[in-house]
């Protein structure tokens, strides 16, 4: 499996569909705190999304996979880098902009600073946790992944030369770095929590670029998709036994990293897979663009709805059945007049010459 400069990745489509559903995950959660649900329905709600945070940690060891199965060979750093720019920063920049306009036009919204504006633009507002949230909250993220991205040309070197027993023990350290990380954090040994503290979340990125490294050397050898699948969804309903914030990872990571790779081996080898139905994966192209919107749209509804209203069952259904509606629209919208045009402009060949340079998802 290990490939020349000239040869593509094989095409791994249940990793987006999968992407989906972590989106769903952390649209849920946002949903639970917003309160939509009262009385027997909130119950369920916080059940089945009280842990949805936990998209985001999958969010993160998906793109180590990814970018480290999509790596190529020979690729300088500027390259990765302008590539990196083109497939987040067109749609982080639009919903800021919403997010800001809201701000003026909405009551409830804080308006940011000129500092905390420029800090969220540049993705730097992670690092210092007052502004963890400025303009659309969920961009705290994205501040992370500019880390992870900024350090990914040195990790692949890494891990090209570690092969396979070195990665698979750079895998462990990074599963031991996060129950450490998650340990110190519950006993409030740092100045600052740590679920939005991008450093923090980097053994995260750095385990699932080990294990996609293990899976391009043929020398993965972790349970099937079911298998994994049952470990994460375990683990998930495990998160409300321990302290809420980033030691909730510990409960997730093992399972995400088993269920990631698990995905890939299932395409490469042509077995079975949910997630590569063609309307899966094509919400999980969608999924970033959702995952950017959605909490804008429910931000907003605040302006009609108040500030969690308690609705029974079926009131509540339809409201969030509404929002839910209204975050799909906007994302392909996004989708398809911002991310893919955008990224189509800024990765046109130098000299003139029409086309996009490939991308890697």
């Amino acid at each position: 499996m290990t490939r020349t400069a000239r040869t593509a990745a094989p095409s791994l489509p249940s990793l987006t569909g999968l992407r989906w559903m972590a989106a769903l995950l952390v649209f849920g959660l946002h949903v639970h705190n917003f309160g939509y649900f009262g009385g027997t329905a909130g119950r369920i709600t916080t059940w089945a999304f009280g842990a949805g945070g936990t998209g985001v940690s999958f969010f993160f060891v998906l793109s180590g996979f990814v970018l480290m199965w999509s790596a190529r060979p020979g690729d300088r750093a500027p390259a990765f880098w302008r590539r990196r720019v083109a497939r987040i920063l067109p749609v982080h920049l639009v919903t800021a902009a919403l997010a800001l306009l809201m701000a003026w036009t909405l009551p409830r919204m804080a308006m940011p600073t000129l500092g905390q504006g420029l800090a969220n633009v540049l993705l730097l507002h992670s690092w210092w946790r007052p502004w963890w949230q400025t303009l659309d909250p969920v961009s705290w993220s994205l501040a992370c992944e500019a880390f992870f991205y900024a350090a990914f040309p040195l990790l692949a070197l890494l891990l090209r030369r570690l092969g396979a027993r070195g990665s698979a023990t750079l895998a462990a350290a990074s599963l031991l770095s996060v129950l450490v990380l998650a340990w110190a954090d519950a006993h409030h040994w740092f100045g600052q929590p740590l679920y939005s503290f991008p450093a923090a979340r980097l053994p995260e990125f750095v385990l699932g670029a080990a294990v996609a490294r293990l899976v391009l050397l043929d020398r993965w050898r972790g349970p099937g998709l079911e298998g994994s699948l049952a470990l994460a969804i375990i683990g998930y309903f495990l998160v409300p036994q321990v302290t809420a914030g980033y030691p909730a990872t510990t409960c997730t990571v093992l399972g995400f990293a088993l269920l990631i790779p698990a995905a890939a081996v299932a395409d490469l080898h042509g077995l079975p897979s949910l997630w590569r139905h063609r309307r899966m994966v094509r919400l999980g192209e969608l999924s970033f663009a959702f995952y950017m919107v959605h909490l804008l749209v429910l931000r907003a509804g605040t302006a009609l709805l108040g500030v969690k209203p308690r609705y029974g069952f079926v009131e509540g259904l339809t409201v969030t059945a509404v929002a839910f509606t209204v975050s799909l629209a906007l994302s392909w919208l996004l989708y398809e007049k911002v991310e893919r045009p955008a990224r189509r402009l800024l990765l046109r060949r130098r000299g003139g010459r029409k086309g996009a340079a490939p991308v890697n998802r």
